[in-house]
């Protein structure tokens, strides 16, 4: 599930001269992969850029052209806009990363049944089009491996959690954390207290002077670990962590949605993202992409992807845990899988 930075970034560097190139090889008629990025930019170096990897590694192994827009705004009329630009410019698939794409979706499905449309994070409750699906993704149970993995690192000590927006796909990555630490305190012998001061929404996946400042304060106030579900916001939250850690602190971050252990890289080898809480962005993204390119993409459904579709969790290694670490971590990962260990996907109980 690990993405490779460097790849995008030449990707999307070269981006013009590739899809030239691409539509002499592939033809006039050729389709065309489009996306739409959420707030945020394209190198958040989390869900942006996780969903445009995917697009872009199927344009590059179908030689098909593709392309990404950035709305001017981040309400319904910025996206719908956004999304109408890239079909009257001939795409015919397009990819929606985020929530608040939900009401745009709706109504560009009406708008264009020829149109592949494909929306992450919501499943659309108010109807999913004959050329739409909707994914979802378990965070909460990535969440809980998370939690578990950095309890049993610090062994002891004090957590938090920066969110972006206050919507489902960040509370349920929340609550997971917060179970997941739970969980290792009652049976796997760790002390880790977790306070609601240290619990958090940002209100944004944009800000990383906010993420940094947010996070200053956590750690001034003896956090160990900060959770940072939050996008660009989050990486503001990293670079703190980084900061410290290069003045001696014994300070960590966790990362979201792509392993972002190269986003905490100190410049020494080392790192100071502790473990990440993902989910395959860019898979089902690159799934869908090469199922419309190949004529087997089936519209008019909702698909839940977690833990037991190996589909979520943690990276399998990281040179910030332990062997050990990573051993109990699967084991409770076989425990989901055998429907032993259920992860609940509410607050109720937890600290909102």
């Amino acid at each position: 599930m690990k993405k490779i930075l460097a790849v995008l970034m030449m990707v999307a560097l070269s981006f013009s001269v590739f899809a030239q190139g691409a539509n002499e090889s592939a033809g006039s008629d050729a389709l065309m992969l489009g996306m739409v990025t959420d707030s945020g930019t394209i190198d958040d170096r989390s869900f942006n850029q996780g969903t445009w990897e995917g697009v872009a590694r199927a344009a590059e192994e179908l030689g098909l052209q593709c392309t990404y827009l950035r709305p001017s705004g981040t309400t319904t009329t910025d996206y719908l806009t956004a999304i109408s630009d890239l079909y009257d410019q001939g795409y015919r698939f397009i990819a929606c990363p985020g929530y608040l794409f939900a009401e745009a979706v709706a109504q560009a499905q009406a708008m264009y049944e020829d149109l592949m449309i494909i929306i992450i994070d919501d499943a659309l409750a108010a109807g999913i089009g004959e050329n739409t699906v909707a994914i979802t993704f378990r965070e909460n149970e990535a969440g809980f491996l998370a939690g578990i993995a950095t309890a049993l690192k610090l062994q002891e000590g004090e957590v938090g959690f920066v969110g972006g927006l206050e919507i489902p796909s960040v509370q349920k990555f929340n609550w997971g954390f917060q179970q997941g630490v739970t969980y290792a305190n009652e049976n796997m012998g760790t002390n880790v207290t977790m306070n609601a001061n240290n619990f958090v929404y940002s209100g944004s996946f944009a800000d990383l002077a906010l993420g940094q400042q947010l996070a200053t304060a956590m750690y001034d106030a003896g956090v160990d670990a900060i959770f940072a579900a939050a996008g660009g916001t989050g990486v503001g939250v990293i670079n703190e962590a980084k900061n410290r850690r290069l003045s001696g602190e014994d300070v960590w971050a966790v990362g979201v949605d792509v392993d972002q252990y190269s986003v905490g890289d100190m410049g020494n080898g080392e790192s100071c993202i502790l473990t990440s809480a993902m989910k395959d962005v860019a898979g089902v993204a690159y799934d869908q992409a090469m199922a419309a390119a190949n004529g087997t993409y089936e519209g008019g459904r909702h698909i839940e992807l977690g833990i037991a579709e190996d589909r979520a969790g943690i990276p399998a290694s990281n040179p910030n845990l332990t062997p050990e670490i990573e051993a109990q971590v699967q084991q409770v990962v076989d425990l989901i899988k055998a429907g032993k260990v259920t992860v609940q996907a509410t607050g109720d109980g937890l600290i909102k």
